[in-house]
């Protein structure tokens, strides 16, 4: 496989395993290309045309050194100057893979926020509450990544020469999937039920080994799970803490998510809103994992690193 063969799978992989559906998706799509066919010559200039084709611009191509047959990637989450130069130390890498999202793609990771109205809707709250909510936190979210240093681990892939991509979205669509047919499946009545499935799954199981397994973040494990909603798994980062208040409004008892900040905790108690975190690294290994193993099955090697938790379910 090549370099674009490798995102173009990450994304299709991402449509596949998005709760919106392809439908959904492609309706998105053709939206915004009616919107560019619009745009004067002048704006389109500006237009990042990745938009067109790529309906998750947290996840891009930032580097191809040598487009060339990719035999051995090396794989993070978190992907920084300090693992290019391991990719180096290595040696043999053809391509490096991390997770959370790098210049371009993270200077748009509020592109894909709109998902979680899309999610929330499906869960019950109107999409006109969710969008209203959303918008705020969409524009916190675009101005707090706009002070980051976007470029500086493209740049260092630059200088040494390797071949750089990132698959975020997709990725978090896959665990999404993964979590929510295995909570219907099971439909656990209580708190410690839905705790003992999530600790059945091996990315969740080793990081327990290493004290970031799964928690209860609001409530008890006697307490019932009523309406599980799986809502922040995906979308590029946390929800507003104002939403929980219409999440309960909507019937939903219990969240699952990946992270919480301590203000979304206090208003999704403040909700009566049974909280299980699973944990952020582990979560992401599992959407990761999900991808990788189909690289695998394309003779692809795996080297991980950068707290990603390799699983292969090919074994």
């Amino acid at each position: 496989m090549r370099i674009q063969e490798i995102f173009n799978l990450a994304i299709q992989k991402g449509i596949e395993a998005d709760f919106r559906g392809r439908e959904a998706i492609e309706k998105l799509l053709k939206r915004k290309k009616e919107k560019y066919e619009k745009l004067s010559e002048k704006e389109k200039e500006e237009f990042d045309r990745e938009v067109l084709e790529n309906p998750y611009l947290d996840s891009r191509i930032y580097h191809i050194a040598q487009d060339k047959e990719i035999k051995r990637v090396l794989v993070g989450i978190d992907i920084e100057p300090a693992e290019i130069l391991l990719a180096k130390e290595i040696g043999g890498i053809d391509l490096i893979i991390a997770h959370h999202p790098l210049g371009k793609g993270l200077a748009n990771l509020h592109q894909v926020m709109e998902l979680q109205c899309d999610v929330l809707s499906q869960y019950g709250v109107p999409i006109n509450v969710a969008e209203g909510l959303m918008k705020e936190r969409i524009s916190e979210v675009a101005r707090g990544v706009n002070a980051i240093n976007h470029q500086r681990t493209v740049d260092a892939a630059k200088l040494l020469g390797f071949n750089l991509m990132n698959s975020h979205t997709p990725t978090d669509n896959l665990a999404a999937k993964f979590i929510k047919e295995k909570v219907e499946k099971e439909n656990p009545e209580r708190i410690e039920d839905l705790m003992r499935l999530l600790k059945e799954i091996p990315e969740y199981k080793e990081a327990i080994k290493i004290g970031a397994g799964p928690k209860i973040f609001v409530g008890d494990p006697e307490r019932r799970c009523g309406k599980i909603a799986i809502t922040e798994f995906t979308g590029g980062t946390e929800p507003t803490p104002k939403i929980y208040e219409k999440m309960a409004q909507a019937g939903i008892g219990t969240v699952v998510g990946m992270h919480m900040a301590e203000e979304s905790k206090k208003e999704a108690e403040a909700s009566n809103i049974n909280v299980v975190i699973c944990g952020h690294c582990s979560s992401d290994s599992l959407g990761m994992n999900l991808f990788l193993d189909e690289l695998e099955k394309r003779g692809v090697e795996i080297v991980s690193c950068s707290g990603l938790i390799r699983i292969s379910r090919n074994k």
